[in-house]
């Protein structure tokens, strides 16, 4: 397994890390929680911040998760909503989301931007052209596109992405209709993994129990191997869990991490 890892680099991480059901399961449960970060940092390398999803924070925010953290630690940072969901980004919000990640960049640790977009976002020749339009209002390689609607899963599509310095997110979703399958893609030289769970009986009924999943050994392994296919084109390798409920997302994490030898 060593081998595998001397050209590629794997981050292991988790989709945010500040839940209070995570108490017990992973966190102290007397753990403040201004020092649940510093915590998660002890055992992980890397993290996504959803947050920002939902709200642009002050600056001040990345400065202190940036204090609270080693250097060799990274951030992966979502947009904001209107980048993705209504897309409608006003230029003082575009301007607001540069400024809260500054911090990240001046320090050399953001990872990556992620725009997560809905099922209802489906492949068209205008919603292409939106992402090519909005490739180029951010840092060139630094862009993650997830998609889950299974239209954009086609070469042109890839190429024309890539050809515009944004990368591919590949997903692990229930296989409802029109998901993705679970493939591993990497379309520059960065891949990037998001885990979801598969719990199919709840996913449209939203609210945490969409999450409520637990990956067993098998689908673990399966990941596994995956994950070590993208070795020859991928130089890095960053994988999220997002399974979150009561803190399966860091049991499965750290599963994967032992799996790799990390």
């Amino acid at each position: 397994m060593a081998e595998e890892l001397a050209a590629c680099e794997i981050r292991i991480g988790t989709s945010g890390f500040s839940f209070e059901d995570w108490r017990g399961p992973f966190y102290p449960r007397e753990l403040a929680k201004n020092k649940l970060l510093e915590y998660y940092a002890q055992v992980f390398h890397t993290v996504e911040i959803n947050s920002t999803y939902y709200g642009i924070p002050h600056p001040k925010v990345a400065e202190s998760m940036v204090s609270r953290t080693p250097a060799t630690f990274d951030f992966m940072v979502k947009t904001h909503a209107s980048f993705t969901h209504s897309r409608d980004t006003s230029l003082s919000q575009r301007e607001a989301f540069s400024a809260a990640i500054r911090p990240f960049v001046e320090a050399n640790r953001l990872s990556g931007i992620l725009a997560q977009f809905p099922f209802s976002f489906k492949y068209n020749s205008e919603n292409l052209d939106y992402l090519l339009r909005e490739c180029e209002t951010l840092p060139q390689s630094k862009l993650y596109l997830e998609f889950r609607h299974d239209s954009w899963y086609q070469r042109p599509v890839y190429y024309r992405l890539a050809e515009a310095g944004a990368n591919w997110v590949s997903v692990d979703l229930p296989q409802l209709a029109h998901m993705p399958k679970p493939y591993a893609l990497c379309t520059n030289e960065t891949a990037y993994v998001r885990l979801h769970g598969r719990n199919e009986e709840s996913w449209y009924g939203g609210g945490d129990q969409r999450y409520d999943y637990g990956y067993s050994p098998e689908e673990m392994e399966e990941w596994r191997q995956k994950i070590a296919k993208l070795k020859p084109k991928a130089k890095k390798v960053y994988v999220f869990f997002n399974n979150c409920y009561r803190g399966q997302a860091v049991k499965n994490a750290k599963e994967l991490i032992h799996l790799f030898g990390l």
